[in-house]
């Protein structure tokens, strides 16, 4: 398995910054790669992504969503199983904290030698780099989304 531990600070207030990020079709401004999303219903969405030229697609389950505190997700069909959870954090009224950890197996030589050589790292890197810059310029959030998920099991 391989692992990508992100943080960023934004300068937007938590509910803010949540509420944008429960918007997953708007993903594709600012997550390179990201082609579509379709929330098909409170725990599931269907993604396209094209990636050094091969699109895939693949749906994914919310496992986990409290609003302001955290955003869990796994892959349930696809190529390349991952699993990830997105946590904000208040650092005051007008500054939060996202933390992006993913998890995934990388299928083929391609996806293991970027693993390895941190192509995922730099990617997750520039697209929390890109929502900073899209929530921050934008004012307020494209929507919202204030339901609970409670984690099964």
């Amino acid at each position: 398995m391989a692992n990508v531990e992100k943080s960023i600070d934004v300068d937007v207030p938590i509910r803010q910054v949540y509420d944008q990020w429960t918007q997953f079709e708007s993903f594709p401004e600012f997550m390179n790669g990201v082609e579509r999303i379709t929330q098909l219903d409170d725990r599931h969405t269907h993604w396209v992504t094209k990636i050094g030229g091969v699109e895939r697609e693949f749906d994914a389950e919310i496992t986990e969503q409290h609003p302001d505190e955290r955003v869990a997700w796994k892959s349930t069909d696809g190529d390349t199983p991952h699993a990830g959870v997105v946590t904000f954090h208040k650092i005051s009224d007008t500054t939060t904290r996202v933390m992006v950890q993913i998890d995934w197996a990388p299928q083929g030589v391609v996806e293991k030698v970027g693993a390895a050589v941190g192509v995922d790292d730099r990617q997750v890197t520039a697209d929390v780099k890109r929502f900073k810059e899209f929530i921050e310029s934008r004012g307020t959030e494209t929507g919202d989304w204030r339901g609970d998920v409670p984690r099964e099991g």
